[in-house]
């Protein structure tokens, strides 16, 4: 299962962002957002498996992003283009939609 979520993420441009549950569905596994989390979370290449690049459904970030903390996973996102309102990720223009 962790490998279908690892090639998912794999594949979300620079730029876009997905939420834990449309990774989940995008892997073939639409129950399992929870699991994404904790794939994301034990990350064995986060230089080829970009996780930042996973945000909650409202855009928000993860308190416990695992690879420099939340404020790191903002600065990612902002370096590829990532627009935010507030604390959150703009959905509506850097979300997936492609599912």
């Amino acid at each position: 299962m962790f490998g279908e979520f690892y090639e998912v993420v794999k594949n979300i441009p620079k730029g876009v962002v997905m939420s834990y549950g449309q990774v989940a569905i995008a892997a073939g596994f639409p129950h399992c957002a929870r699991q994404v989390g904790y794939a994301l979370h034990k990350n064995p290449d986060p230089q080829n498996i970009p996780c930042h690049r996973v945000v909650f459904a409202d855009g928000g970030l993860s308190k416990s992003f695992a690879f420099g903390g939340i404020n790191r996973q903002r600065e990612l996102l902002q370096s590829e283009g990532v627009r935010f309102i507030d604390e959150k990720v703009n959905m509506a223009e850097c979300g997936f939609m492609h599912i």
